[in-house]
């Protein structure tokens, strides 16, 4: 923190070692392929300047992202020394300065690949491109049956370099997935009927971080490369194989504001959700669904004090969060409050929480609000 800068009530503290070791247990498990890293939406609401620039140094082999401001972000925080690509598609107005930024330009039809072209005849560049194949997602892309087609054309337009073919599994979670296993095969098929028309791009991806832990045949050539990135951050799909042995690498951390004794038969918060059975301690904690607690956690949730779990009780707020300190006797004010990661000898993962609402880590992570300050340590 710098000086006389007034540190954050929440503060969401993300180990950069800890990214780190994901990234060498993914990369080592899929080698010899590349391993390409997912930092869409600020790395999933971690940051990801500080991201971009450790996995850079420990030999990330492309960074990706969903947009150009991300992208030139990216390069910037990695001083153009990794290839930063974007996934599925640009906008028009985005293609000419992707090109002039010598980014990984996705192709998804046409249109986009004449525009892509000509915008790098104006710049007088080449534009290094991967052209995006919908085998089964029906978002972006060329669709499966005219992809051939489609690599043959874009492999001829003036300006651009065609470096790349990737897809995106949609059930790539489900293990021994049969619609996945024959994308697989499709894949492998277009790339040995445009190998046979002499059309051999260096990279060639489908596997996602679920496509790592669940579909092996897609991280063997003639695949080169793998997407990873809710694993990066020891993070899995709720459903599927966990083939890896991650950490969680960050750590959600507040303050209590205040322990007060509440009388039996009080209620606690909106919509008087939980009566107290007893006279009992309670803490309120400086966090609430606007720095990224969900809801589903009112009267199911805990977090950790003095390296107990209290209970949640009563509805989360905007603001704040109140908690059963019956596990925590010696709580006081301005005591630390774990809502995720360890203190002491116990652990909330967010698992817990992508449960409890029914959802996925993945918006978990994105949720974080914005006024939660991100540190990150080695």
């Amino acid at each position: 923190m710098k000086k006389n800068e007034i540190p954050g009530r929440v503060v969401l503290e993300v180990s950069l070692d800890a990214v780190e070791r994901n990234f060498r247990k993914i990369s080592g498990a899929v080698a010899p392929l590349g391993t390409i890293a997912v930092l869409k939406a600020d790395a999933y609401g971690l940051g990801m300047a500080p991201i971009a620039r450790r996995l850079g140094k420990a030999g990330a082999a492309g960074i990706a992202v969903a947009e150009l401001s991300e992208a030139l972000a990216a390069k910037e925080a990695t001083g153009g020394r990794v290839p930063v690509g974007v996934l599925g598609t640009l906008l028009p107005d985005e293609i000419e300065p992707a090109v002039r930024a010598g980014l990984r330009i996705p192709l998804s039809d046409d249109a986009e690949a004449l525009a892509v072209s000509a915008a790098a005849v104006k710049l007088r560049t080449k534009a290094r491109c991967h052209l995006a194949v919908d085998s089964g997602m029906s978002r972006v892309g060329y669709r499966l049956d005219e992809a051939e087609e489609a690599a043959v054309r874009v492999a001829g337009l003036p300006g651009l370099e065609l470096e790349g073919i990737y897809s995106h599994f949609p059930t790539a979670n489900v293990p021994r997935d049969a619609p996945t296993a024959a994308q697989v095969r499709a894949l492998k098929a277009l790339f040995a009927r445009l190998a046979a028309r002499g059309i051999r791009p260096p990279v060639l991806h489908v596997a996602n971080s679920d496509g790592v832990n669940n579909v092996p045949a897609a991280c063997r050539a003639p695949f080169t490369h793998v997407r990873t990135g809710i694993n990066l951050h020891g993070s899995f799909d709720p459903v599927g194989a966990r083939r890896l042995a991650l950490e969680q690498v960050f750590t959600l951390r507040t303050r209590l504001a205040q322990v007060r004794l509440v009388k039996a038969g009080s209620t606690i918060g909106y919509g008087r959700t939980y009566t107290a059975p007893r006279d009992m301690l309670v803490g309120t904690v400086a966090a609430g669904y606007a720095d990224g607690l969900p809801l589903a956690l009112s009267n199911r949730g805990s977090i950790l004090v003095h390296g107990a779990l209290c209970p949640v009780i009563g509805r989360i707020c905007m603001d704040f969060t109140t908690v059963s300190l019956e596990q925590a006797p010696d709580a006081r004010p301005g005591d630390e409050a774990v809502c995720l990661g360890r203190q002491g000898g116990r652990e909330i993962g967010i698992d817990e929480w992508s449960t409890l609402k029914g959802t996925h880590p993945y918006e978990i992570l994105c949720a974080i609000g914005s006024r939660v300050r991100r540190v990150h340590k080695d």
